[in-house]
């Protein structure tokens, strides 16, 4: 151990000599990351900074200076690198000099996680800090007069610089150049679309929907169909819904959003989505959230389809778990953060920008992902549902299905939600003498349902995946009567629940109005109806049940 310190220091007062008098800051940074890289690979424990003779330790699996040193080496973040992440870091992972440059990562709070070859930190609403090269982000300051490596310092705001700080969310993005660098904006056509739904006329029938198409000549973007919504997106209050099917990938392009947040759900096709923050694969039975404002690109490997919630206004957030306890339902740490990517390619790079319902286009002659480092707690984030922790009833009677809740936007009325996002996973039903599917129902919500694989257990037929279903503020809606029949009369044992299937719904206080394309774009069901015209009549006032508890 002591012949290891004693390499390190030689190894280290050697290298900072030659970066004190190397001309290029090229070489510079070259210098300083092989004298951390070479030091660390001598004694993996303790690293010694030369100038002020500090020890810096292992914190989360990388090391974390205490030392503020401005003229030597060991005040950078490194030392987890692999051999190959110190390779990609001198000569890009293509071998060119546009280097484009995966991530060495921290967090403050969250652990880092390797998911589909790619690197996330863990958790939900965290403080989270990721730098692509080492020493990045400043020290002890957001904007110092000149950032490391010659970078700009630009804040994304998504919310009131004054709102309390447990609803105030920012991030600081250190980038090769501000995004504000580019040509004027252009409207852009866009006629499937749509936000302005106050001119669209209100239906309360029960509606449902089949598969909705895949346009395979179309990215992301160019297929963005809008099916319903309700309020304004420049009065920032309200929720649309749409459904994308795809086959292209957006190159060289890329799609940013000034009315909301978008909710993301898979449900045929992964997708390879690229963010300012680093990139995610999200593959079906998985969701993501690209919050307002947040540059991204989706790349597909083929026929993709998929169902999207935006929200005008407030945050997607956990629910609370009131006597719940502290566990339950989805678990921040399941939740994804990509970590710090960026390219530096001088490109004809087209920005798309939906702005109060419209979209308008910018050209650039840059790639917009070039964001070096950030540290904030605004950022895009995944979820596996397949981690979801059920909670049912096991005596009798359902729960609500608001147990099965996995993220919320509350409303300015206390316990009600703008949207909620919920989900049918699968699960055990044990309860004793109970009609255990979905029960017979009015709501004051406005519930759309989707269907990712499988088929939904209260209606068995005509529900399909890629397809469906709205039932609207206090319209009535439950079980076909095949299912009623059924549940009816089974002899109730515990029994698997959904397996094999994932549904989904987003329920909302507001009543929802659909698009003409919803209602005239070939998909919609004119039938629906009639799934609940065979229910039959069992009333009989001379006959009691002899199981009834009355």
């Amino acid at each position: 151990w002591p012949l290891s310190l004693l390499v390190v220091e030689l190894v280290t007062v050697f290298r900072v000599f030659n970066y004190r008098f190397s001309e290029s800051f090229q070489t510079q940074r070259r210098l300083r990351v092989a004298t951390f890289v070479t030091a660390c690979d001598v004694a993996c424990c303790v690293c010694r900074c030369w100038c002020c003779s500090r020890l810096f330790t292992p914190q989360h699996g990388s090391f974390s200076p205490s030392c503020h040193c401005s003229t030597v080496v060991p005040t950078f973040t490194l030392t987890t690198m692999s051999k190959r992440a110190r390779n990609d870091a001198d000569e890009g992972q293509d071998g060119s000099s546009n280097k484009a440059m995966r991530a060495v990562a921290t967090t403050s709070n969250g652990a880092l996680v390797n998911d589909d070859k790619l690197q996330y930190m863990s958790g939900f609403g965290n403080e989270f800090t990721s730098e692509a090269l080492p020493g990045a982000l400043p020290v002890g300051q957001n904007v110092p007069q000149r950032c490391p490596y010659g970078l700009y310092a630009e804040q994304l705001s998504g919310s009131a610089f004054t709102a309390p700080r447990e609803t105030n969310f920012r991030t600081w993005l250190y980038r090769i150049l501000p995004s504000v660098k580019h040509n004027p904006f252009a409207p852009a056509e866009h006629e499937l679309l749509f936000s302005d739904f106050d001119s669209l006329k209100p239906d309360p029938q029960q509606m449902r929907w089949n598969p909705f198409d895949i346009q395979e000549d179309k990215d992301f973007v160019e297929s963005l169909c809008t099916l319903a919504g309700a309020g304004s997106a420049s009065a920032r209050h309200g929720t649309a819904i749409h459904v994308y099917g795809c086959g292209k990938s957006m190159n060289d392009k890329c799609f940013y959003n000034s009315d909301g947040h978008f909710l993301i759900v898979p449900q045929q096709g992964t997708l390879h989505i690229t963010t300012e923050f680093g990139k995610m694969t999200v593959s079906p039975n998985e969701i993501c959230v690209i919050q307002r404002g947040m540059h991204f690109s989706v790349n597909v490997d083929g026929p993709s389809r998929g169902y999207i919630n935006e929200i005008y206004g407030g945050h997607y957030r956990l629910p609370n778990l009131g006597p719940i306890g502290a566990n339950g339902l989805a678990a921040p740490r399941d939740f994804l953060t990509p970590v710090a990517w960026y390219e530096d390619r001088e490109c004809d790079y087209t920005v798309i920008n939906k702005y109060q319902g419209s979209l308008f286009t910018v050209k650039m002659g840059h790639s917009p992902f070039n964001v070096v480092a950030w540290h904030g707690n605004y950022v895009p984030y995944k979820y596996d549902l397949a981690k979801f922790m059920v909670i049912n009833a096991t005596a009798f009677d359902h729960a609500d299905p608001s147990i099965f809740t996995v993220l919320t936007c509350p409303s300015s009325e206390p316990g009600t939600a703008v949207v909620d996002f919920v989900i049918f996973p699968p699960r055990w039903a044990v309860q004793d003498h109970t009609f255990r599917p979905p029960y017979y129902h009015r709501n004051c919500m406005s519930e759309f349902m989707g269907l990712i694989t499988g088929h939904y257990e209260a209606k068995a037929q005509g529900f399909l995946p890629g397809g469906g279903s709205l039932h609207s503020m206090m319209t009535p809606h439950g079980p076909d009567s095949q299912c009623f029949e059924q549940a009816s009369t089974v002899k109730l044992k515990p029994e698997r629940v959904a397996d094999g299937t994932q549904s989904f719904m987003f329920e909302s206080s507001l009543g929802l109005k659909v698009t003409d394309w919803a209602r005239n774009g070939g998909k919609l069901q004119p039938d629906y109806y009639k799934a609940w015209a065979d229910i039959k009549r069992h009333f009989d006032p001379t006959k009691r049940f002899p199981d009834s508890s009355a």
